[in-house]
């Protein structure tokens, strides 16, 4: 991730391996890390079961929140791509019950079809 964009609190692509390793006690077995991006310190990981939110706080980021979304409280979802003069493409989530989406920025050239991919897939393809 770049200087910039980590200060402009703009999303890159996570190695999804090394993520993996660090969620091992809170991921279910066999549930796998399709997708991941970070924002900042934040994480945002989709599985193939749901989506979890990592909050790193405090200084040196060891606290940490996690929120996980299951895929069926999702109710809708959206992707805007990146325009001519914007630096960033965001994400809308809605999930079941909360009045407004969840929004998260992403850098230009952040994967938006994987993101749309596992979303689809996690909300339409599986019961």
């Amino acid at each position: 991730m770049g200087l910039l964009s980590g200060l402009l609190g703009l999303a890159s692509d996570v190695d999804t391996g090394a993520l993996g390793r660090e969620l091992e006690p809170v991921l279910l077995p066999n549930e796998t890390i399709e997708v991941a991006f970070q924002v900042v310190r934040d994480q945002i990981a989709f599985t193939d079961r749901r989506v979890i939110l990592i909050d790193k706080q405090g200084i040196s980021g060891r606290k940490r929140q996690y929120h996980s979304i299951p895929y069926r409280a999702i109710t809708m979802f959206s992707v805007e791509t990146a325009g001519s003069f914007d630096t960033d493409a965001e994400l809308r989530i809605w999930v079941s019950g909360q009045g407004q989406p969840f929004l998260q920025n992403l850098s230009r050239g952040t994967n938006l079809a994987g993101i749309q991919k596992a979303l689809a897939g996690g909300v339409l393809g599986r019961s």
